[in-house]
This record gives structure tokens, sequence and C-alpha cells, in this order.
């Protein structure tokens, strides 16, 4: 190859080079190679040499190309309804966060047999922490104050068990007669009343050798059933020995621990979450302490209503509507029916009648005066709000569930008003109200 043939190819190879595409941003970030303007030499040919100018054809230079892409997805999406597209951005968030809360309920089920005392001891230090704060303000030592709190509420626990205990043993003897009595007149209204029950199913004797034979075939099933009440025994002696140290520590350093948990939390935002988990606390505090107060005026009325009928074992009676009423609405009025039957067996159609008015008028006091005086000085919780918690609370966890619903939903009420009114100054990250 001659040397003028290598200068006409080295040439031709830099022009190339020199008219390359140059990247342009087009719409939504896209790439779009638009070619530049090239510039070439006037002449091509052969070398120049000394005192002569560069001799060749003359290279007409390249004008500069304008090219517009358009994005085909800009143009679906202006064709997509305003409407669509705020619904699919809702959608798409409502079901993470379902999502989310699905596989938090999982979770918290999985792990009941930890999540359930320590939500006990989060309840039990809501409804405690003021006194062992009061022994703290009196000089008294702070871990003094939380084993002086905690061994008082176990001794207040044990006094209640044994009155229930003693009233249930000291009036046994008259409360089985009274119920073998009722029984065998219901049996009589049965065999000669409208609906003319055999008398066979009322033969004692028939009774026994049925439950004999069930108890020979069923030798299996009832091992497993004895196998599971023990192995329940078990879980909830470890599930309440956790609960004692989880409520120990939790009067003890609670505040530590939280301030730990903040951690988690971003440095921007610890001071807003700190201020609403505050304030949403104060709530839960205030709902377990007039749940407290309303379980307490709805023991002490069916306890006066089934003394003065003298219904038998009224003390614990008495006791199971109070821990009944946890269960805000339908927790008391459940338990109250027991207190109407144990009437209806022992004491007539008559009483059990009264008994039944007496528990549906203490339940109207609750309603319509305790709940809207003590509760809504506490958190204001709509009573559709309360019902539509524990009806979920059933479905996820039973009769578990439906005691923590409505704590819960006091504490993410208070807590979620609180961080939404809030709003954050860009300038100067300060939170004005």
């Amino acid at each position: 190859m001659t040397l003028p043939e290598q200068i006409r190819r080295r040439i031709g190879t830099r022009s190339t080079r020199a008219g390359s595409a140059v990247p342009e941003t087009g719409e939504q970030g896209r790439q779009v190679a638009v070619p530049t303007k090239v510039a070439l030499p006037a002449k091509v040919g052969t070398p120049p040499t000394e005192g002569k100018e560069w001799e060749g054809p003359e290279v007409p230079e390249v004008a500069e190309i304008s090219v517009h892409v358009e994005n085909v997805e800009s143009r679906y999406n202006e064709a997509v309804p305003d409407g669509l597209h705020v619904a699919a951005a809702w959608g798409w968030r409502v079901i993470v966060v379902a999502a989310l809360v699905a596989l938090l309920a999982y979770v918290l089920t999985y792990l009941s047999e930890v999540t359930i005392p320590l939500l006990v001891a989060v309840l039990l230090t809501a409804l405690l922490l003021p006194f062992t704060k009061r022994l703290t303000r009196w000089g008294v030592n702070r871990g003094l104050a939380t084993a002086i709190t905690v061994l008082g509420g176990l001794a207040l626990i044990a006094g209640v068990l044994t009155l229930i205990v003693t009233s249930i043993v000291s009036q046994s003897g008259s409360l089985g007669t009274k119920v073998v009595q009722g029984f065998n007149q219901l049996a009589a209204w049965l065999q000669s009343g409208p609906l003319h029950v055999s008398a066979t199913y009322f033969n004692a004797d028939e009774w026994v050798t049925r439950i004999t034979n069930w108890i020979k075939t069923s030798q299996a099933t009832l091992t497993t059933y004895a196998a599971e009440i023990t192995s329940s025994v078990g879980r909830f002696l470890a599930g309440f020995a956790l609960t004692l140290f989880a409520l120990s520590y939790f009067l003890h350093n609670g505040r530590e621990i939280f301030e730990f948990l903040m951690r988690f939390i971003p440095r921007k935002s610890r001071r807003r979450v700190d201020v609403a988990a505050l304030n949403g606390w104060q709530s839960l505090s205030s709902y377990v302490r007039a749940t407290i107060l309303v379980a307490l005026a709805d023991g002490l009325g069916v306890l006066i209503a089934a003394l003065i009928l003298g219904v038998p074992a009224a003390p614990a009676l008495a006791a199971l509507v109070f821990i009944g009423a946890f269960v805000p609405i339908v927790g008391a009025f459940v338990s109250g029916f027991v207190a109407v039957l144990v009437a209806l067996v022992a004491l007539g159609w008559v009483k059990a009648l009264i008994m039944l008015a007496a528990t549906i008028l203490v339940m109207e006091v609750e309603s319509h005066v305790l709940q809207p005086f003590l509760m809504g000085r506490a958190v204001k919780l709509h009573p559709l709000a309360v019902l539509l918690a524990i009806a979920t609370g059933i479905v996820l966890g039973g009769i578990i569930g439906a005691l923590f619903a409505v704590p819960l939903l006091a504490f993410a009420k208070t807590f979620i008003q609180h961080l939404s009114d809030e709003l954050p100054d860009p300038a100067t990250s300060v939170v004005s109200r």
C-alpha cells in the first residue's frame, strides 16, 4: 500500500470516530443517539510538501441531524384515567399493608407462648407502673419498689382466688343438692309436659352404663386429652413465670428498654415517635385503669343482686363477672348469664328472672354511665370500632385476641393520631402542631 493510500485510510478512520453519535437524554431518562456535526479536513489528497499548500478534492461538511423519539409508555399512561391511577396507587399500598398485618398476626400466633405473656406483662405494667413511681417518689429504692409492687399484686390475686375457692367449697353441698332437685324438676316437666320425652333418657342407671361403656371404648381418646391437659398446664406455668419476669423488668427499667428499641427508628423521626408513643402509653394506662373500675362496678352489682336473692356462690359469680368485664361490651354480659343459670337451677325461674333483670340493669349502667364517663375520659373509641376490634380479635386469636384487641386499638389510635397531627418543618426539622 502506497503512502497516499495509508494517509487516506487514517483520515477516514478519524472522520468516522469524530462523527460517532453523542448520547442525549430523551423523555423519562431514555438515551437517544443524536449525530453531531462532523469536522473533516477541507481537502484530502497528497501530503503537503514544504512551500506548497494541501492539494486534493474538497469534502463537504455533514449537517447536524435533530432526532425526536416519542416514548411509547407515556402515550399509554396518558390513555389511563386519573381515577384509575389513584386507585392503582391506593390498591398496591393497601395490599402491602394487609400482607404486613397478616404476616404480623401469623408471627404473633406462631409465637403465642411468648407474645401472650409479654402482652399480659405490658397491660399489667400499664396498671402497676403508677404505684412503682409513687413508691420511688417516696424515697424507696427502684428495685425494692418493683418488688413490692409485684409481690403486692400476687398477694391480691391469691386473695381473690382464695375467696372464690372458699365460697365454692363452703356452698358446694347445698348447691349440689339444689342442682339435683332442679334437674329432677326439669326431667319431670319434660316427661309430663308437651314434649313427652321418654323416661329412659332420665334413668340414672342407664346413664351410668352408657358413661362406663364410653370410658372403656375411649381409652386412647382420654389418654390424648390427659396429655393435652398436662401440656396446657405446663405451658400456662411457663407463661406465668415469663409474665412475672417481664413485668419485673418493665417496671424496673422499661424506659431503657424502649430507648433501645428506638434505635431502630431513623434519627430524625425518633423524637416524634417517642412523643407519640408516650401519648399512646398514657391512653393505654388510662384505659386499663378505667377497665378495672368498670369491671369492679360490674362485679359489685352482680354480687349485691346475688346476695339479696340468696344465689349460691355469690362471690365466685361476682369474680367471674369481674374477669369477663375485661372484654368490653360482651364479656360481662356473657359471664352474667352464668349467675342467671345458677339462680335458675338453685332458686327457680322467678328468682332467675329477677337475677336476669339485675344483670341487664348492671350492663345498662355500664354502657350508658360508666363507659362514657370513664372510657370517654381515658380514650375516645367509637362503639363500632370496639365491636369490630373484638370481632377481629376473636377471628385471629379467639378469647385471647378479644381480650387484647381493644387495648391495642386504644394505643394505636392515640399513637397514629398524635403522629399524624405533628408536621415537621423541613428547614429546621422542628415539629409544630
